[in-house]
């Protein structure tokens, strides 16, 4: 019955929807194809300014303004140069009288009628005497202190705004608004929210400064045209006129030095239900849109969004800020207006919509607007991996901890990691010890459910906002001259930067390492969803590896395998610059082995770990237990499989679980099995191997780009029978097996030593930057 009255209440809209939407769709192109007007030019200011107006819209908050003009009066009390200017709206509770008599100093400005927070506004600008004016709520109170820090921000002449850093009267209430907003486009819509980040302690970009607790260059404000009537009443017109500001070319900064408490919807909140604000809201969002999106794709996919919204609106009710039927009912009747703001708007913009919305982020402001060496003499690396370092329990753990150890001599070194449990920022503590910073995340529980996505699972599992923004953070606090991303996982943080070098190291190919697992899965259902993964992850990664400067892989077939399906990316691609070992760090040990025993060492999160030792077991060992009764497999690895799996063969095998120091099992146990039957990339388990001196058999695929003679390095088998073959062939022959064991020594040494290959590394780096740098135009 709910449904049927929201679809009998929504259906003379939804009938007449698609006329309507077709309609604003066709003006707004109309719009578009108008000449632009060539608007009119501001002078740029010169130096950083001393004093301010303060303007403060009033409309019936006599008592707002008797609690709370007091703390600014205070504050700008230092300088006779300051002002302040309060606007009231035709005001009925006595405002204008009580300002006139409590504070003379106060400029008054009495209009006659109430023209809303906007029109109220832009009066007071259009009355202020200084080229910056701060404006701020009738609920706003401000620290003694809060003027200096915004006043310094405009020392650049391209600043538009400089937002206080706002908390709430109540200091019990959740921070809804902190003055460091965020936009991005979503699903055919701008989004915007506040950040609450501690560590930004000083000026940072953002999207929009709050109209309430924000300083503005007055010439630009008017440039701009002010607050636009078309948001009326309130709500949207700050983040309207940020986001012109940065289309402008303009810069927007929060300064949590200046410190303002506001009292939030002390005015709105009392005088508007909150199903009134929602439906003013709703509106605002879509003529947002229809105003400032001039990317027609974009605006294109804001129509069908809006449209489904609204749909979605009817089946399953409204939730805050999904269009509606009437929401777009409203904003239509609004289209004559929108249209002549957009075309103010088209007159105005000097950059993209894409670009506008990346250069409020961190990294991209970074690398558009700072001053940046050609060649810098040491680089700032930011390194960021989806996994804990510390300790380095798996493979990739291994290469990442050791790459940063010889790394940080030779370059400055930030660190940005996801966790996955609390207690692990114990140890990863250990980075901070010689990396010039580490930071992580705690990532949040609950699987991801993706089955219809485009996008990987692998890539869908690390898609983390918060991560994003703390990327972004790092490139713009630390000065990053190259993003070092791990993993295809982290793919998706790259950035179409001109001056800071972004690489990834594919420690495997994510979408060859997953075909060699088809046809080896552990249940049929297993088996279809990797070869739907398999799809989506060759569709992902040939789409983003070329947008890398530089993309890392393991081994020289892994370069080839790579350049079968792109060869394009010929001059980025390198091999031999990632994959090694400290092989000072192992100590070499051929003789005194515990005689028939094999050790296996993995991570058992690891997919192709699991299928490795469940084949092994299952098809391997009973071939050698038949020869040799005596032999035990040793599992070295965390979160092994549970003892009953493997029921059968328990006499034999012995779990270790997860091991601190992998060098003691690898001093201790008499040959190495690496059985891995997919996957990509070079495996660390046998460069260790090799390097501590254990005899190691592997498949051919587990030794790619180690070994490819069988005895020489590592004796090498890819079917059961011929593993179980040099397995036992070892165990008897200790004499071969030290023999083959030296030379696998040598080849490590020589090959693979993490201290050489890092320095090649650097030296890349370096050249990386060089070259950006030198095609790029400079600061924007």
């Amino acid at each position: 019955m709910t449904l049927l009255k929201r679809f009998l209440r929504a259906l003379p809209l939804l009938l007449l929807s698609p006329l309507f939407l077709a309609l604003s769709i066709l003006l707004l192109a109309i719009t578009d194809l108008m000449p632009r007007k060539k608007p009119r030019g501001g002078t740029r200011r010169a130096g950083r300014p001393r004093s301010a107006s303060v303007v403060i819209p009033n409309w019936n908050g006599k008592d707002l303004l008797e609690k709370y003009l007091p703390s600014i009066v205070t504050a700008l009390a230092g300088d006779p140069d300051n002002e302040i200017v309060v606007v009231d709206n035709g005001s009925e509770d006595g405002s204008a009288e009580f300002v006139r008599a409590r504070f003379p100093l106060v400029r008054l400005v009495a209009l006659p009628r109430n023209l809303g927070f906007g029109g109220g506004s832009n009066a007071g600008f259009r009355a202020a005497k200084n080229e910056i004016v701060v404006l701020l709520n009738s609920d706003m109170r401000v620290a003694s202190d809060f003027l200096a820090p915004l006043l310094e921000g405009f020392e650049d002449p391209d600043v538009f705004a400089v937002s206080c850093q706002i908390f709430f009267t109540d200091p019990a209430k959740v921070r809804e608004e902190t003055g460091l907003t965020q936009g991005w486009w979503q699903d055919g819509g701008l989004r915007v929210r506040h950040r609450i980040d501690p560590q930004v302690r000083d000026l940072f970009p953002c999207f929009y400064g709050g109209g309430g607790s924000c300083a503005f260059d007055r010439e630009k404000f008017l440039e701009l045209g002010g607050f636009d009537e078309l948001l009326a009443p309130f709500y949207l017109e700050d983040t309207d006129l940020g986001y012109m500001a940065w289309k402008r070319g303009w810069k927007v900064l929060y300064q949590p030095r200046s410190i303002v408490y506001h009292e939030h919807r002390g005015t709105i909140g009392k005088r508007f239900r909150e199903e009134q604000i929602q439906a003013v809201l709703k509106k605002n969002y879509l003529l947002f849109c229809w105003k400032n999106i001039h990317e027609w794709p974009k605006l294109l996919e804001h129509f069908l969004f809006a449209w489904a919204g609204a749909l979605l609106a009817v089946l399953f009710g409204d939730i805050a800020l999904r269009p509606n039927f009437p929401a777009l009912w409203r904003a239509f009747t609004q289209l004559p207006q929108a249209c002549r703001s957009r075309r103010r708007a088209r007159s105005l913009a000097l950059v993209s919509d894409t670009e506008a919305f990346r250069r409020p982020l961190g990294g991209y402001f970074r690398d558009r607007f700072a001053p940046m060496e050609a060649s810098p003499e040491k680089l700032r690396v930011l390194f960021v991996s989806p996994y804990p370092i510390c300790p380095p329990v798996h493979g990739g753990g291994v290469f990442m901890y050791q790459t940063l150890r010889q790394l940080t001599p030779l370059a400055e070194v930030h660190v940005v990691e996801l966790l996955d449990w609390e207690w692990q920022e114990k140890d990863n503590e250990e980075l901070r010890r010689f990396c010039a910073s580490a930071e992580w995340l705690v990532r949040p529980g609950g699987s991801v459910r993706d089955a219809g996505a485009l996008l990987p699972h692998a890539v869908n599992e690390f898609a983390n906002e918060d991560l994003a923004w703390l990327i972004h953070r790092q490139l713009y606090q630390q000065r990053i001259d190259v993003l070092q991303l791990e993993y295809t996982a982290l793919a998706q943080y790259h950035g179409e930067y001109r001056r800071i070098a972004c690489a990834l190291f594919e420690h495997d190919i994510y979408f060859q390492s997953i075909r060699r697992g088809l046809g080896h899965m552990i249940g049929l259902t297993e088996e279809w969803k990797a070869r739907y993964e398999y799809l989506r992850a060759l569709r992902y990664e040939l789409r983003t590896l070329p947008r890398f400067d530089q993309v890392q892989v393991c081994t020289p077939a892994n370069r080839e395998y790579l350049l079968s399906y792109l060869p394009r990316l010929a001059s980025r691609l390198r091999d031999g610059m990632r994959a090694g070992i400290d092989t000072s760090q192992y100590e070499f040990r051929p003789e005194g082995r515990e005689p028939l025993t094999m050790l296996f060492v993995g991570s058992f999160r690891h997919e192709p770990n699991r299928v490795a030792m469940d084949w092994f077991v299952r098809q391997v060992l009973p071939l050698i237990l038949g020869r040799q009764p005596e032999a035990r497999l040793v599992v070295a690895g965390s979160e092994p499989p549970p003892v009953h799996t493997y029921a059968d063969y328990s006499e034999s095998l012995e779990m270790l679980g997860y091991v601190e120091d992998v060098r003691e099992p690898l001093s201790r146990y008499s040959v190495f099995v690496c059985p891995i039957l997919s996957g990509s990339g070079v495996r660390v388990k046998l460069l260790e191997a090799f390097a501590a001196g254990i005899p190691a058999v592997s498949t051919v695929v587990g030794a790619e780009g180690l070994a490819t003679d069988d005895g020489e390095f590592c004796a090498l088998a890819s079917d059961a029978t011929g593993f179980a073959e040099r397995v036992l062939a070892l165990l008897e022959d200790p004499e071969e097996a030290e023999a083959m064991a030296r030379r696998a020594r040598g080849e490590v040494v020589a090959n693979w030593d993490m201290a050489a290959i890092t320095r090649k590394l650097a030296a890349g780096y370096c050249e990386m930057v060089r070259k950006k740098r030198a095609t790029s135009s400079g600061p924007s």
